[in-house]
């Protein structure tokens, strides 16, 4: 049992009407800063609170408005240790965007199709809405959330004018720099791709598509490698590439620039001298490699951040905090000089 210092009294909305003899509704539409009331009243009120230090029971405030001020991160349970930093950094913009609106964060796990724990989540009422971390094309979390009306966000593009979703700018990211990498005089550009279930992935190509064609350029459909997801897929793409002549890789993400670049040292393949780099995501890793590794960087935090949002907005709440769309930055580095 935990024990309160003595002489510390712990004041409820109750004791506070009692105390300033006036009402509850009074007490609770100065905390909350809605509803009618007289700037004297209000500056009472919040003076006491604060010579208290009164605290707002949450439980208490969640039976009375029908909430949990929870909100649910649905990670992918086959992530890759690569995707790590992006989803740590995302978390962490959820986490502060929710903690200064008074809500706490619940991870969890869905594992492909299985959707039990998601179900479990909204059928308990754990949460008041969710945020799903990774878009994908065909996705039965999201059909089955919009299904049961349940308050969601997406992570990443999605064609459904029905589903919220926050987005870095990947298509105009990639069409940027696929540009770039034409106008420096790359001849044959190759495209080393992820996932193609995953919605990324189309922005992604649809980028390089895109800046061929502005620039009238033609795309070598035989230089497309996707679902580049271990070394060796990538070690066989790299020297198909080479075979056919390329002078320019695009990377779709930093772990597959890893790889990449891996693969060219075992085939003693300089860099920039050789055949041109990019990564359509940027790392430290590629930062400090030798040579430094031309890339986009996004503000990922701010990613998770708007997503919150999003929800917050959504389940009713008022936003103070700057809204402005996301935006990137292509550094250019030695490896396309």
């Amino acid at each position: 049992m935990i024990m309160e210092p003595k002489g510390k009294k712990v004041y409820t909305i109750d004791d506070i009407a009692r105390e300033l003899g006036v009402s509850k509704t009074t007490v609770s539409r100065a905390i909350s800063g809605k509803g009618r009331i007289g700037q004297t009243t209000r500056e009472k009120v919040l003076s006491f609170i604060e010579e208290h230090d009164y605290r707002p029971n949450v439980m208490a405030k969640g039976l009375a408005q029908r909430k949990t001020f929870n909100l649910a991160l649905l990670l992918p349970k086959d992530y890759a240790v690569t995707e790590f930093p992006f989803f740590k950094d995302c978390m962490q913009g959820i986490c502060e965007m929710a903690s200064s609106h008074d809500y706490d964060v619940i991870i969890s796990m869905i594992d492909g199709d299985d959707l039990s724990q998601l179900q479990r989540l909204e059928a308990n009422r754990k949460v008041d809405g969710m945020i799903l971390s990774r878009a994908v094309e065909h996705s039965k979390a999201q059909e089955y959330l919009k299904s049961c009306k349940e308050p969601f966000v997406v992570i990443g593009p999605e064609e459904d004018t029905q589903i919220v979703y926050v987005d870095n700018k990947n298509l105009e990211a990639s069409e940027e720099l696929a540009s770039i990498m034409l106008m420096k005089g790359v001849q044959k550009l190759a495209l080393l791709g992820g996932n193609e279930s995953f919605s990324v992935t189309k922005s992604r190509y649809q980028g390089y598509v895109q800046a061929h064609e502005k620039m009238g350029r033609q795309v070598h459909t035989e230089l497309i490698f996707m679902d580049c997801e271990n070394q060796l897929k990538v070690s066989g793409a790299v020297r198909q590439i080479l075979e056919a002549g390329a002078d320019g890789i695009l990377c779709m993400d930093d772990a597959i620039c890893t790889m990449c670049i891996e693969s060219l040292r075992e085939l003693k393949v300089q860099i920039s001298s050789g055949i041109r780099v990019a990564s359509l995501y940027d790392s430290k890793s590629l930062e400090y490699n030798n040579p430094p590794i031309t890339s986009v960087k996004f503000d990922t935090v701010r990613l998770g951040k708007m997503a919150a949002g999003k929800l917050l907005k959504m389940l009713g709440e008022e936003l103070q905090e700057d809204m402005q769309p996301l935006n990137y930055q292509v550094v250019l580095r030695e490896s396309t000089q």
